[in-house]
């Protein structure tokens, strides 16, 4: 048996023997390229941001703001130049508004890393806080079912059944003054029936498994079982949906910000750039290119990451292989 499995372990490439499934998960993830390219990349344009305009006690590199405007450098357009200095150029070097100016002479680039910031604010806060409610709501109904399960999913359908930018719009409009951090948490408090339902369909499965019926017999209580036992073969739903979750907070912020019931100025959001520069879309369309960048960018890279943790989680998830389909005859063959 052990070396029927260690053959097998060897041959699909999931790892030793007796390795833990975290470890092979993990490993799966890292030997998907589309998704740890697309986790550095969201990393780096994250921490560039940062870097730049500095957040909070960390200074930034970058000398101007967001909020003071400036007299218009060539009729606001970008500064940008990557002339090398041999051709007559300035050389490589950012400019004076290396993403422009909007009307009033605010600077473009210091408000679009303003805006990437409160972005990645909003997926943290807005994801997590819908996960962590979603998971709880959806592990209590799968767990305990009847009455509490009838209750808590008719709670949810009527939740669901109301399109979410009308919700977004109604908590927007009385929290977006109140700051990005309040805006997100708010939100998230209306984004959690999806996982809900998937936590909860995940649940009436596991609980009857036997390793349940084991702890119930050991005494333990029903949080311990829903936490310590179920929960942590949830995760792999939890953690799927939790990304498809902060792939939709950047958009819904940026919907509920264009539309202007998101985030409001002095600060500044991806959405709100776009909303107040969409009359100059003919005359400077780089007032748009760069927050739409940074919209669609981030997005795109979460989704990616998203899909490289369902395979990772699902071992089902098997690439197709040429050589591994001409090779399986013969390890049939050798087995029998």
């Amino acid at each position: 048996m052990t070396n029927s499995t260690t053959e097998s372990a060897k041959t699909t490439g999931e790892g030793a023997v007796g390795e833990s499934q975290s470890s092979l998960i993990l490993k799966r993830f890292v030997r998907n390229k589309t998704s740890m390219v697309s986790l550095v990349l969201l990393i780096a344009i994250f921490a560039f941001s940062i870097s730049a305009i500095g957040l909070g006690p960390i200074p930034g590199w970058w000398p101007l703001d967001y909020r003071n405007p400036l007299p218009l450098v060539d009729s606001g357009r970008p500064t940008l130049s990557v002339i090398p200095e041999w051709l007559g150029g300035a050389g490589i070097t950012l400019g004076e508004h290396p993403f422009g100016q909007t009307r009033i002479g605010i600077d473009y680039f210091a408000a679009t890393m303003r805006g990437v910031q409160n972005s990645f604010v909003v997926i943290v806060l807005l994801a997590g806080v819908a996960t962590v409610l979603g998971t709880v709501v959806g592990a209590i109904a799968g767990y305990y079912r009847g009455w509490v399960d009838a209750i808590l999913m008719r709670i949810t359908d009527v939740f669901i059944v109301i399109p979410t930018i009308v919700v977004g719009a109604v908590v927007g409009r009385m929290t977006g003054g109140l700051g990005v951090q309040f805006l997100a948490i708010c939100l998230g408090l209306v984004a959690w029936m999806g996982i809900a339902r998937l936590v909860r369909a995940e649940f009436l499965s596991l609980r009857e498994r036997e390793f349940v019926e084991a702890a119930r017999v050991a005494g333990a209580s029903d949080a311990r079982i829903i936490f310590k036992h179920i929960l942590p073969n949830a995760m792999g739903v939890v953690i799927v949906a939790a990304s498809l979750i902060a792939a939709a907070a950047i958009l819904l912020e940026t919907a509920l910000s264009y539309l202007g019931y998101g985030i409001r100025a002095p600060e500044s959001s991806l959405g709100l750039l776009v909303s107040d520069n969409q009359s100059a879309f003919a005359t400077r369309p780089w007032l748009f290119w760069f927050p739409a960048f940074f919209i669609v960018t981030p997005a795109l890279l979460i989704n990616f990451i998203g899909d490289g943790l369902r395979d990772a989680f699902d071992p089902r998830q098997k690439r197709f292989s040429v050589r591994r389909t001409k090779e399986l005859p013969e390890n049939v063959e050798q087995r029998a």
